[in-house]
Parts: C-alpha cells; sequence; structure tokens
C-alpha cells in the first residue's frame, strides 16, 4: 500500500512540477518579477488510503520557500529584544495569512497590493519564503555557509520588503524550506541522503530533473539550517516557519539509516527542539502532511508523528488541502469518496482529529494553524476535483472554527488569491 502511495505522489508532483513549469513560462512573458516555484505546499495529491492505513499526500509545509538579506530591517511588530539582542515576536496575535513567494514580494506593487488588503480585509499576516526548496536564499545572505555554497538569489530585497509590511503593522512569517535543498547537499555530498550502495540519492522531479535532499540525521545540516533562520529574525521576521522538515517518501527500498539507531521521527523531532533552543524567544512552527493527523505514528516513513512532532515549536501547520486526500480516504471515521468535493468536510474532520489525539498527550505546546487550498486541483482526474473560488476558500475557514482553533493561512503557489473570500476591514468587528 506505502509502495502505491510514493509512486503516485511522486507521479502527481511530476505533473504539477510540469504544469508550474508551463505557467511560469508563460507567466514571465508579462513579468519578470513574479516568478513561481513548486515547493512543499503546491499541490501534490495522494492517491492512496486504504481499508486499514490512510496514507497521505505531498504538500507542506506545508509544504515553497526563499529569502532575505541585509541588516536594518525594521524589528518585528510587536516584538522585544531578548539578552542577546534577538527579536522576541508576540504570540497573541491571531494569524489569517496568505503565503507570498519571494519573487512576488520582489515587486514592490504587489507588496502595496498585499499591504492594502491587509489594512482592508481580516487578512493581517503573510507568510514570505526564507529558502524554498530550489535549495536558495531568496537574498544576499551574509551566512558564511551560504555564500561559500552560492546558495542565494536575489529575488527580493528583504529588507524593504519587511520595513514595508511593518510600518502598516503587517504580521511577517519567514517560511524555510529545511531537508529538500539540491544546492546545499550537492555542495556538501556527506550530508546528502545515500542509497545502500553509497551514492547520492535523487528525487525524480519529471522532464529528466532530479534533485538531492540532506540528511535529517546529520547535525551539520541542522546547524546550516538554523544559521539562516538567526540571520532572518535578527532582519525581522515575525516567526520563523519550517518547511520540508521532514524525509523524502518512497525511498525505504534504496536507503538505509539503521546505523543511527533511532526512528526517522526521532531526528526530526530533535531538529526542531534543537532550532527552537537556538531561537530564544522566536515563535517556531513546521508544517506537516495533514494525512498525520489521521494516520497512526509515523506511518508514512517521512518522520512526522502527530503525538512527537508538537512537543518543542509553538505552531504546527498541518496542509489540510482536500485536494491531497486519496479518494475514498477516511478522516476521522468519515470516508470521503472524493476529498476535493468536500472542503468543509475534509478541513473539519482533520483538525476535529488532530485536536482530539493532541488533548491526549501532556505536555504537548503547538497549537494547529492549517494551510488551506485556494488552488483548483485540475491535475486530478475528471469529476474527481471541483473549481476552488471565495465560497470553497469560506468553507474550509468556517471548518477551521467550527474545528476549534482559530488560525489559517491560504496556500496559492501562483499567489493568486481568491480576495472576496476575506472579511472586509468594517465587517471584522461585526
Amino acid at each position: 500500500m506505502l509502495k502505491n502511495w510514493a509512486t503516485n505522489v511522486i507521479c502527481m508532483r511530476n505533473k504539477m512540477v510540469l504544469l508550474l513549469l508551463v505557467g511560469a513560462m508563460v507567466f514571465s512573458m508579462t513579468s519578470c518579477t513574479n516568478k513561481k516555484t513548486k515547493t512543499e505546499n503546491s499541490p501534490i495529491p495522494t492517491v492512496t488510503s486504504g481499508n486499514k492505513t490512510p496514507n497521505s499526500t505531498g504538500n507542506t509545509g506545508n509544504g515553497e520557500a526563499t529569502s532575505m538579506p541585509n541588516a536594518s530591517a525594521s524589528p518585528a511588530v510587536g516584538s522585544q529584544s531578548n539578552a542577546d539582542g534577538i527579536n522576541s515576536p508576540k504570540k497573541d496575535i491571531k494569524v489569517k495569512a496568505l503565503y507570498l513567494t519571494g519573487w512576488t514580494v520582489g515587486n514592490p506593487a504587489k507588496v502595496q497590493h498585499y499591504i492594502d488588503l491587509a489594512n482592508n480585509t481580516e487578512i493581517n499576516s503573510y507568510v514570505v519564503d526564507i529558502k524554498d526548496d530550489d535549495g536558495y536564499v531568496g537574498y544576499e545572505s551574509n551566512v558564511p555557509a551560504v555564500k561559500e555554497a552560492g546558495a542565494w538569489k536575489p529575488k527580493y530585497k528583504v529588507d524593504e520588503v519587511l520595513k514595508a509590511f511593518h510600518d502598516k503593522d503587517v504580521h511577517v512569517i519567514g517560511r524555510l524550506v529545511c531537508f529538500k535543498d539540491p544546492v546545499y547537499s550537492a555542495k556538501n555530498p556527506d550530508l546528502a541522503i545515500k542509497k545502500t550502495d553509497g551514492t547520492i540519492w535523487k528525487e525524480k522531479l519529471g522532464n529528466g530533473k532530479t534533485v538531492s535532499w540532506l540528511n535529517p540525521y546529520n547535525k551539520e545540516s541542522w546547524e546550516y539550517l538554523v544559521s539562516i533562520a538567526k540571520e532572518a529574525v535578527e532582519k525581522g521576521f515575525d516567526e520563523i516557519q519550517f518547511d520540508y522538515v521532514r524525509f523524502p517518501n518512497g525511498i525505504k527500498k534504496v536507503t538505509d539509516f539503521s546505523s543511527y539507531n533511532k526512528q526517522k521521527y526521532e531526528a526530526i523531532d530533535e531538529f526542531l527542539a534543537y532550532a527552537k533552543k537556538e531561537l530564544p524567544g522566536v515563535v517556531v512552527s513546521a508544517d506537516v502532511f495533514a494525512i498525520i493527523c489521521e494516520s497512526p505514528a509515523d506511518t508514512e516513513g517521512i518522520g512526522q508523528y502527530l503525538e512527537m512532532v508538537g512537543k518543542d515549536v509553538d505552531y504546527l501547520s498541518p496542509m489540510a488541502y482536500p485536494s491531497h486526500y486519496a479518494p475514498g480516504q477516511q478522516v476521522n471515521g468519515v470516508t470521503f469518496a472524493k476529498p476535493d468535493l468536500d472542503p468543509y468536510g475534509v478541513v473539519y474532520n482533520t483538525l476535529a482529529k488532530a485536536k482530539n489525539r493532541i488533548s491526549k498527550v501532556q505536555g504537548y505546546n503547538a497549537s494547529i494553524r492549517a494551510y488551506l487550498q485556494d488552488f483548483t486541483a485540475s491535475w486530478l482526474k475528471k469529476g474527481n476535483y471541483k473549481q476552488y473560488g471565495p465560497d470553497e476558500v469560506k468553507q474550509q475557514i468556517k471548518a477551521v472554527y467550527d474545528a476549534g482553533y482559530e488560525e489559517w493561512i491560504l496556500w496559492d503557489p501562483a499567489n493568486s488569491y481568491d480576495e472576496s473570500a476575506f472579511l472586509k476591514e468594517d465587517a471584522k468587528a461585526q
């Protein structure tokens, strides 16, 4: 069953990559500043499920990322500095956010548009890429390891962008893709995931393209990622959101991690604990596959175990996209023949199941802040998907509230959001 799940995830991921590549080519003809990249949160449906063990899809963190350059950014909204001079953002904001790529915020007109949107609607926050799954930080980083590896691109001027948002009291969450990193793993092959024959394992993206991943067991990789996060915080990001904080799927038969004497989920949990310790006073979140809210333990074998992964971070962001569930998937005791057609039901039951499970874990730290779907999964077979617009977005937001949560983030890799779905400023107080 897991083999079929992994095969289908990879197949659908490849289709999505092709779609995004075509879209990027068309888009680049009209704007060279608003480029799009595929990432963890990008639509990557799963076609599994089964009789006993629900299986997942891949998106994530929550599954995208890029971004941040120089000094002198304004401090985080409402932040205070700790003894080390690092901003300690407040955690009392009820985040209602949109995801924005580094390329999007590299366009000043678009930054102004999103500032206006935040001023006129219930939107109060944005998730902006620090480092994407292309392996590049989206600004001229001064982290020595980043500079040595040539692992940055000038996607946007981080200081200007953060100042523009903060001047209007807009909360900015920095998204940092972790272990899917084809740049640093290529420059440092000893840190890459290896096959049993000692060669570097590479994920197939389609069109003959492949990417390597960093090995989550290797603590040198941890240090690299956290050094980027520290720089981002110093520049003024209000929170750090780790994406692709997992092992790749579909690698069980070609890799062997037994020499590490610990489970994959233990490696991921230890990384998050390390990151939280190294970022004192900083709000830290992790994007996870939504299927882990249903699956017991680390069923998918990617290192994400619901009862364990939220013990140290402040937020978990399950990517609760209806399109990412397999036909016939059971969630919280409800069977969804065609999940994408029921945005409210899928999101509500995903979050209700998660809430019930974590309520039984003593000392669980993370709150749930779900990623919701604002894209149309047209790659699914006819009859298995619907056009997503304002109504579908509103249904998912209602599901969040009905499940007992107050925060959410919308995901569209093209950053083309249905803004009529958001409450207007004058309606928020009603």
